[in-house]
C-alpha cells in the first residue's frame, strides 16, 4: 500500500487548535446524535484535541470511544489531560492511519466510525480507499459517518477583494498539499465509490455562522493569525504560491472583515451516514 505524503493544510498550530477545542457533538455532530446508544462503541478518526470525542463519550456510559490521530504530539497530550480535566474514562487516544484501520482493529469493531474535517485533507484520489478502510471494521448495521466543510461554499458579507484572493489561495494551497477543499459536495459520490449502496446513504448538510460582535472577533482573528502562522503559510511560501506580503494583505482584510459591524460569514457543511450491511 502506498504511503500517504499528503501534507495537512493547517496543522496543529494555537489558531488551529483555537478553532478544533471550540467544536462540541453539538454544534458539528447533530446528524450524528440521534444514533448514539449507550452501549456503543465508537472510534473518532482524526480527533484532534478530542473535544467531539469526549462529548460522545458522555453520551455512550455502558460503551467505549477510541480517537486516534496520524502522528504523536502535543494534540494527542491536549486530549489526554481534557479527558482526566472532565472525568471521562471510557476513552483512549492513540495514533493511527486511516488507510490501515483493519490492520489496527480487525473487522467489525464499531458500532460507529466517525470523521469531522478529515477526509478533505487526506489524498484526494485515496479517500473510496478511506472509507472501504472505514466500512471494513464497522459491524454490520452500524455507521461509517462523516462531516466535511466545503470551501467554495463559504460566502460571507460585505463583499471583500481580500477575502476574495483568501478563498482563492487556500483552494490551491490545499490542491498543492493534495486535499480536496471541496469535500462537503464530494461526500455521496466518495461513498459510492468506496462501495456504498444509494439507498444506504443518508445526506445532509449544516453550517456554521459567525455573525455576533463575539463571534466575528472570533473567527477573524482565528483567520488572520492563521494565514500568518500556521502550516497554510509555510506550505504557500514552500510551493511559491504566495508571497509574504500577499499573506500579510490577506490577514489584514480578516481583520477588517471582523470589524464589520453588518459582517456575516457562513460555513456550508455536507454530511453524510452510511448504513453498513
Amino acid at each position: 500500500m502506498q504511503e500517504n505524503t499528503v501534507i495537512y493544510t493547517h496543522g496543529h498550530h494555537e489558531s488551529v487548535l483555537r478553532s478544533h477545542t471550540w467544536r462540541t457533538a453539538q454544534n458539528s455532530a447533530t446528524y450524528l446524535l440521534p444514533h448514539i446508544k449507550p452501549h456503543m462503541h465508537i472510534l473518532d478518526i482524526g480527533c484532534g484535541p478530542g473535544t467531539i470525542t469526549l462529548d460522545f463519550a458522555q453520551l455512550i456510559p455502558q460503551g467505549h470511544i477510541t480517537g486516534i490521530e496520524p502522528s504523536p504530539g502535543h494534540v494527542l497530550t491536549q486530549a489526554r489531560e481534557t479527558a482526566q480535566t472532565r472525568g471521562i474514562k471510557n476513552v483512549e487516544f492513540r495514533t493511527g492511519d486511516i488507510f490501515k484501520l483493519e490492520e489496527m482493529f480487525g473487522q467489525g469493531t464499531f458500532d460507529i466510525v466517525h470523521v469531522h474535517q478529515v477526509l478533505q485533507h487526506i489524498d484526494r484520489e485515496r479517500v473510496d480507499e478511506a472509507l472501504v478502510q472505514m466500512r471494513a471494521i464497522t459491524k454490520v448495521g452500524g455507521i461509517v459517518a462523516a462531516r466535511e466543510v466545503d470551501f467554495a461554499a463559504m460566502t460571507w458579507f460585505p463583499a471583500s477583494g481580500g477575502m476574495t484572493e483568501w478563498a482563492d489561495t487556500y483552494q490551491v494551497v490545499a490542491r498543492a498539499n493534495g486535499g480536496e477543499p471541496d469535500a462537503g459536495r464530494r461526500l455521496v459520490s466518495w461513498a459510492l465509490k468506496a462501495g456504498f449502496a444509494r439507498e444506504n446513504i443518508t445526506a445532509s448538510a449544516a453550517t456554521w455562522c459567525f455573525s455576533t460582535p463575539e463571534e466575528r472577533e472570533w473567527w477573524s482573528k482565528l483567520w488572520a493569525d492563521r494565514t500568518l502562522a500556521s502550516n497554510f503559510k509555510t506550505t504557500a511560501l514552500k510551493n511559491g504560491l504566495a508571497d509574504e506580503e500577499k499573506l500579510n494583505r490577506i490577514s489584514a482584510s480578516w481583520t477588517e472583515w471582523g470589524k464589520s459591524e453588518d459582517g456575516w460569514f457562513s460555513v456550508l457543511n455536507g454530511e453524510i451516514i452510511c448504513r453498513v450491511e
